[in-house]
């Protein structure tokens, strides 16, 4: 049957069950100046994937305000990103986003971000609605994302305030909805490669030219939280080749890339997890604190990345349902 999860050959029933998209003009985000925070839901709207939906529908405004090519997944003490900006309200089949996202221009790239967490950090790791941010993405007409995280490094050689553009994951998560294709399609999508390799070396040029360390390729291990790892099971994340450790890598990738859109990790570490000998446990007041020091360099990468970003190639990402599918 037709599908518009990848190729949007959408059928009047589809289109009809398009949810939609507002937008409305803001000034730069300010302490003084946020979105209606939202309370944690204890589980997403469910939906049955047979009935598909369409990604385009504008409800208000021009389709060129409530669109987006790129997309930027706010992680821990990452909450704003652009200073001038439209708050565009997406409904999607999976609830709310986090939070509403903000489109915005990042030299002649227009570009969509949602802090995962959500704008006063409600949503913890396990909570967050990765679909619904995912979906949104999608619907606002983006095709390429990046998703910063602060991570705990797993690997000793690893420095505060470095980046790791990671080129794989290990997942150790339970209970999170990790897929669009919950029946009567039944899907199976590829994951040996999960992250863009175009976007990673985007990322990891930029960086290089910056003079930003940028370590190229590293596993992230992708855990439940809340509660950071004990030290027996931070040993064998590292003995499990982990370099970095972090609770939201799993599953926006892996879902942004059901959905056929390129993703990259960007994981700046934080802290050094407790299984490096001599390490003392970690606080997150202590993982908020690194992450500021270093955000203006976190910035300074996209920034300088993002107008280097082109159209989608026809790579392992955009072909993911081919021959997905049963």
């Amino acid at each position: 049957m037709p599908c518009a999860l990848g190729r949007g050959f959408l059928s009047r029933f589809q289109q009809k069950a398009s949810r939609g998209v507002r937008a409305r003009r803001l000034r730069a985000f300010t302490p003084d100046v946020r979105t209606d925070a939202r309370t944690p839901k204890p589980a997403e709207k469910r939906h049955n994937t047979g009935r598909l939906f369409s990604f385009r529908r504008w409800t208000s405004l021009s389709r060129s305000v409530a669109e987006a090519e790129i997309g930027v997944f706010g992680g821990s003490g990452f909450y704003e990103f652009l200073p001038d900006v439209d708050e565009v309200e997406v409904e999607t089949p999976f609830g709310e986003p986090s939070a509403r996202p903000v489109i915005g221009d990042v030299g002649r790239k227009r570009v969509a971000f949602i802090p995962r967490h959500g704008r006063r950090h409600e949503f913890p790791p396990a909570q967050i609605p990765y679909r619904a941010n995912v979906w949104a993405m999608k619907e606002l007409g983006v095709r390429r994302i990046i998703g910063p995280c602060a991570s705990g490094a797993l690997d000793v050689n690893l420095a505060l305030g470095e980046f790791v553009v990671c080129d794989q994951f290990i997942d150790r998560t339970w209970g999170r909805a990790d897929t669009f294709y919950e029946g009567p399609v039944t899907t199976h999508v590829s994951a040996a490669d999960p992250y863009c390799p175009d976007l990673r070396r985007i990322l990891v040029e930029t960086g290089r030219d910056l003079g930003i360390t940028v370590r190229d390729g590293g596993t992230v291990i992708v855990i439940n939280g809340p509660r950071f790892s004990t030290r027996a099971e931070s040993e064998s994340f590292r003995r499990a080749n982990g370099n970095v450790i972090n609770m939201t890598a799993y599953p926006e990738g892996y879902l942004a890339r059901e959905l056929e859109l390129c993703y990259a990790n960007v994981s700046m570490v934080t802290d050094h997890d407790v299984g490096v000998a001599g390490v003392e446990p970690v606080s997150h007041e202590t993982v908020i604190r690194v992450f500021n020091e270093n955000n203006t360099r976190l910035r300074e990468l996209l920034f300088a990345a993002i107008p280097k970003i082109g159209p989608q190639p026809d790579d392992v990402c955009a072909t993911a349902l081919e021959g997905a599918r049963i």
